[in-house]
């Protein structure tokens, strides 16, 4: 195997919170310890509820926000290590399509400003001809440039964010819940828009979701995190989940075939604050596999080189 586009090593990070008069500062662990690769071409998805520190880890690997401890590389070069003028050129290898298409683009700005946008941050105009070319490539005509976005649906919306996120050519994408504000519809239409431009341009994701069937559907490996640690990475398809949480997730997600309906059993027990993690495995207040070792000892993922888990009673 070659070496991997993305590596990622011991990422921490810490938020502290509050503090004044009367109020102690609070200190929340928001990612712990993760460790992960990306090889060039692959679209690794990550998973869990709100509140894991999906969003957090992707704009970690971005250095969008500074680790506490830690290390992500970009094709062996550590992030952290490059001054600002570096990381700037160094930014147009990696880029990022948010969630809200509605929020993250500039209401006053036509189509054609914002899609010149990345050329402006690296203190440069658009090609001639690219603008157009942009708008072609997310299957929008060329003459909405001078559109604004409140005169687009949801859909056209995100397919601007993809099309700026592609402006400089970057090889990295982390696509943060990129279809959770759209109909199940659109939803097709724009996944099936990012596997196209994956074949076509070279891509390598990121693909941060909460929807376990969509991930299993888009992914080649998933990442299952749980307050702010991964318990799981597993390949897309053909491979049972072995960590409880996993398989309390595949079990609770909606099909659609009426013939292969469930009951759902929710999970028991109350979900640990992030400030105040219990000390052994953060899940063994609601994991029916725990046992007392569980509840003082946190496990680590084990060494297997296909499906790692971090459980001491995995299936």
């Amino acid at each position: 195997m070659t070496a991997p586009l993305i590596r990622v090593e011991g990422l921490t990070r810490r938020f502290q919170t509050g503090g004044g008069l009367f109020a102690r500062p609070r200190e929340m662990l928001a990612v712990r310890d993760v460790s992960l690769t990306v090889q060039r071409g692959e679209v690794l998805g990550v998973v869990g509820e709100s509140g894991c520190g999906k969003s957090t880890l992707a704009r970690l690997v971005l250095r969008l926000i500074e680790p506490t401890s830690g290390k992500v590389s970009l094709d062996g070069t550590d992030l952290a290590s490059l001054s600002a003028g570096a990381l700037r050129r160094m930014r147009r290898r990696m880029a990022m399509v948010f969630q809200d298409p509605y929020s993250s683009l500039d209401p006053r700005h036509t189509l054609a400003q914002v899609l010149a946008e990345p050329f402006r941050v690296q203190g440069e105009a658009p090609p001639p001809g690219r603008i157009p070319e942009m708008l072609a490539e997310v299957g929008l005509p060329a003459s909405m440039a001078e559109s604004h976005p409140h005169q687009l649906s949801g859909g056209q919306r995100q397919r601007v964010g993809i099309a700026r996120a592609l402006a400089l050519r970057p090889e990295f994408v982390v696509l943060d819940e990129p279809t959770a504000s759209l109909d199940v519809s659109i939803q097709a239409q724009i996944v099936a828009l990012l596997a196209d431009l994956r074949d076509r341009l070279g891509l390598t994701y990121l693909f941060i979701s909460h929807d376990l069937g969509l991930v299993r559907y888009f992914c080649d490996r998933i990442v299952v995190m749980y307050l702010g640690a991964v318990v799981e990475v597993m390949p897309a398809s053909g491979s049972a989940p072995r960590h409880p949480y996993t398989r309390a997730l595949t079990q609770s997600a909606f099909v659609p075939d009426p013939a292969q309906r469930r009951e759902i059993a929710p999970l028991q027990g109350e979900i640990p604050s992030p400030f105040a993690l219990p000390p052994g495995c953060a899940f063994a207040g609601r994991c029916p596999r725990a046992t007392d070792r569980c509840r003082v000892e946190r496990p680590v993922l084990d060494a297997d080189p296909v499906h790692p888990v971090a459980c001491f009673h995995p299936h």
